[in-house]
């Protein structure tokens, strides 16, 4: 396996994303329907991967995507700053005080506890980053001059808007033509896509993007609805570990998709909301690659888990090249980021390599 990573000191960035970056209203223990305070917190399926990289493991990370000039913006702006993302490259768009031009996406989202799964409610219709077109950013300014090491986007941020499939797909040849390595999460929401043509719309694209793609995440549900593969047996064989499935499906994808260097997904086989056994599984070189298994893993808050095992797998492929060292760095990072609350890491790469080493949970004093 060689990603051919551009060199540090030739790039502004080591890692970029784009997509939508929305405001997290989360009622805590409590129910959105019956809440009297919220806290906020930013979150959005590509920008995680990004924030994880720079709190967690320290890189040079920034985001591309757009804001509404008000309020709500600077509020985002602001919790962006915090987790030390540079915003340099987010486009500011007018807007005419009630949301018709555009608006910022809000995402209400309870964590569920035991029965009680989690709950997510959406309201990211007409959003800045989903009217946002190829020509508002200048991609060839971005990869060339700039420059960064990687790439993520991913199938969420695809499927805002047929405008945003657009972006997606021009980032990415941008981003190819300029020599960096490109991720993309599958990440199937078929509440997305229904109303841009549905999973026939969604394989359309997602087929296109696939071509430029070196690091590819998704389970069998994402490469079947996505990519039109499907993993012989059910899903049910994929959380009982049938790894040999897995790897004939991701294998048929890869002699499709021979640019792919790495395909990873996450395992989850949930028991309650607040009990699931966790791990992942990296494809690199013909070869599976599988992490620790986190039995019974407890959880506060399971949003954002995929992304931060996105952001440990992406580290650990910059940082060795190892598929080993790459999925074992993303599932313990991704099982620690569901032990906090919000969509974001609080975890520092200490922690995450003492979980990898076996580390317990004792008191550190």
């Amino acid at each position: 396996m060689e990603l051919n990573l551009k060199p540090k000191a030739q790039c502004k960035f080591d890692a970029l994303s784009l997509g939508e970056v929305m405001l997290r209203l989360d009622p805590g223990e409590g129910r959105i329907r019956t809440a009297r305070n919220f806290r906020v917190w930013e979150g959005g399926g590509e920008y995680n991967v990004v924030r994880g990289l720079r709190r967690c493991f320290g890189m040079r990370a920034g985001v591309i995507t757009a804001l509404a000039e008000n309020e709500i913006g600077l509020l985002m702006e602001d919790l962006i700053l915090q987790g030390g993302v540079d915003t340099s490259l987010i486009q500011w768009r007018k807007t005419d005080g009630i949301g018709r031009d555009c608006r910022n996406g809000l995402n209400f989202t309870e964590r569920g506890f035991g029965i009680r799964g989690a709950v997510g409610c959406s309201d990211r219709a007409n959003t800045a980053i989903s009217k946002a077109t190829p020509k508002d950013f200048d991609f060839d300014y971005i990869f060339g001059e700039l420059g960064t090491r990687w790439l993520h986007t991913g199938g969420i941020y695809a499927a805002l808007s047929a405008q945003a499939s657009e972006t997606a797909l021009a980032a990415i040849k941008a981003a190819k033509k300029h020599g960096a390595v490109v991720s993309y999460d599958l990440n199937y929401r078929p509440s997305m896509w229904g109303a841009i043509g549905g999973q026939k719309k969604a394989q359309e694209i997602n087929r296109e993007i696939a071509q430029y793609v070196d690091v590819m995440i998704g389970n069998e549900e994402d490469f079947t609805a996505c990519l039109g593969f499907e993993i012989e047996g059910n899903s049910q064989d994929l959380q009982e570990l049938n790894l040999e499935g897995y790897q004939k499906m991701v294998s048929r994808a890869a002699e499709a998709y021979p640019n792919f260097k790495v395909v990873a997904t996450t395992l989850r086989e949930v028991k309650t909301a607040t009990v699931n056994d966790w791990s992942a599984i990296c494809w690199a070189d013909g070869k599976i690659y599988k992490s620790k298994d986190y039995k019974g893993l407890e959880i506060m808050d399971r949003v954002g888990g995929g992304d931060s095992f996105a952001s440990g797998l992406i580290y650990g492929l910059i940082d060795t090249g190892d598929p080993q060292i790459a999925v074992n760095y993303g599932a313990a990072h991704g099982a620690l980021a569901m032990t906090t609350p919000g969509d974001t890491t609080m975890a520092s790469q200490k922690e995450v390599e003492a979980v990898m080493g076996g580390a317990g949970a004792r008191v550190q004093r």
